[in-house]
């Protein structure tokens, strides 16, 4: 009897290593509602996965590009934490055959890409997962953006991976639906305003019930109400694409929606 096929994921990361630092005296924790939503992630799903496809939004590469080595160090891409910060582990083992299978199914698909074994993974990866699997105990692998940042692109990535999710691999997006640090820490109503409507589009093109017409918005999404206000630039919102390139006929659900900083923040589930 095959395995149930398991769901995509768009999750939030949060910003740099801020599940594991305590808030300023006094202050409430702007990550509690995130950190919470990342660790029942793991009981909403079930099943175990046999392995994890991540693809973040803090690693860019000409072409799409897969961690292959066998046990992959952590990269510590953020600047200015406490010190315990960088002392985080998540000594996941890789997955070179499963790395060697995503980019099979990539030039079957007609993309192009490429392997790095030395690279480990990024915060975008440890971060997260530190709190949605902690024992560190299922096989992981990385996959880049395609530096294009191309919507339409990263679809099709997705589209060709989407038979893996019937292999027990998890395929996972990880960004931010609101990646703009100056608007993070401002007040400003506009960019409240913004916020609120590109996460109300956002969630409309996510949960449209026909593919075709969702992955039409998601390659318009510039076009949105907001848009270049939450995503100066787009690293961070086209881990969705790939998601929902994956997702095949499924149809989004609206996992987390919360307002970190007072801006709109979602993740979403396909599956």
């Amino acid at each position: 009897m095959s395995e149930p096929r398991l769901p995509t994921l768009f999750i939030p990361h949060g910003g740099g290593p801020c599940f594991f630092m305590e808030p300023p005296r006094g202050m409430p924790d702007p990550w509690k509602s995130m950190g919470d939503y990342l660790r029942g992630i793991a009981a909403d799903i079930g099943q175990r996965p046999r392995a994890i496809l991540i693809i973040s939004g803090h690693w860019e590469e000409s072409r799409p590009t897969v961690t292959s080595g066998a046990a992959p160090s952590l990269i510590y891409d953020y600047y200015g934490f406490p010190p315990h910060t960088y002392q985080l582990r998540y000594p996941a083992p890789g997955a070179p055959r499963l790395a060697a299978e995503i980019r099979l199914r990539l030039d079957q698909a007609g993309i192009p890409s490429a392997a790095d074994e030395a690279r480990g993974f990024d915060h975008g990866v440890f971060v997260p997962f530190l709190l949605i699997y902690p024992d560190a105990d299922i096989p992981v692998v990385q996959l880049s953006l395609a530096s294009s940042l191309d919507p339409a692109a990263h679809l099709a990535i997705g589209r060709a991976l989407e038979p893996l999710r019937d292999e027990g691999v998890l395929i996972v997006g990880s960004g931010l639906s609101f990646h703009n640090l100056r608007g993070f820490f401002t007040e400003d109503p506009r960019v409240v305003a913004e916020a609120e409507a590109f996460d109300r589009w956002l969630t409309a093109a996510v949960t449209e019930a026909d593919p075709a017409r969702r992955d039409a918005a998601l390659t318009a999404w510039a076009a949105a109400p907001g848009a270049r206000t939450s995503h100066p630039r787009e690293e961070h919102l086209l881990p969705l694409m790939v998601a929902a390139g994956a997702a095949g006929a499924d149809i989004g659900v609206q996992a987390y929606s919360d307002h970190v900083f007072g801006k709109a923040v979602s993740g979403y589930r396909f599956g």
